[in-house]
């Protein structure tokens, strides 16, 4: 019972957002106003993380999945980018590139700043992400 109730509380953001978006006629798509309005449901604690936790890792570990709907429908406008399709995968190959360099400079700049701030732990002292996230929770 408690995963068709995490269900329904992403969904029902999910839903609100679209209503947003149609209602206010917003340029932003309905999905991503509710999952905006999630992130600020869990931020203000209105909602607990516990809330959403099981379903929300499940669609994550799944969303690679959930995108090819998205990707195969695509095809069906294939008439209309046919003569430009080498340069749609110009431009997502280059910005796949861009991206993956800006985020590794990034991960970089913030491992730099944490390693100078680090403290040494003793050896046997085990910390694994459960733990470590259980802190700061």
């Amino acid at each position: 019972m408690d995963i068709y109730k995490q269900l329904l509380y992403i969904l029902s953001f999910s839903f609100l957002g679209e209503v947003l978006s149609k209602v206010f006629t917003l340029p932003i798509p309905g999905s991503v106003i509710g999952m905006l309005l999630l992130f600020l449901a869990l931020q203000f604690k209105v909602l607990k993380v516990k809330d959403v936790e099981t379903v929300g890792g499940f669609l994550l570990g799944n969303l690679s999945i959930l995108f090819l709907p998205a990707g195969v429908g695509i095809m069906v406008y294939f008439p209309v980018i046919k003569d430009t399709w080498w340069l749609l995968l110009i431009i997502s190959l280059l910005t796949t590139a861009f991206t993956i360099g800006f985020v590794g400079l990034i991960v970089q700049g913030v491992k730099r700043k944490f390693e100078d701030n680090s403290v040494d732990l003793p050896k046997d002292r085990k910390d694994d992400a459960k733990s470590v996230s259980r802190t700061y929770k």
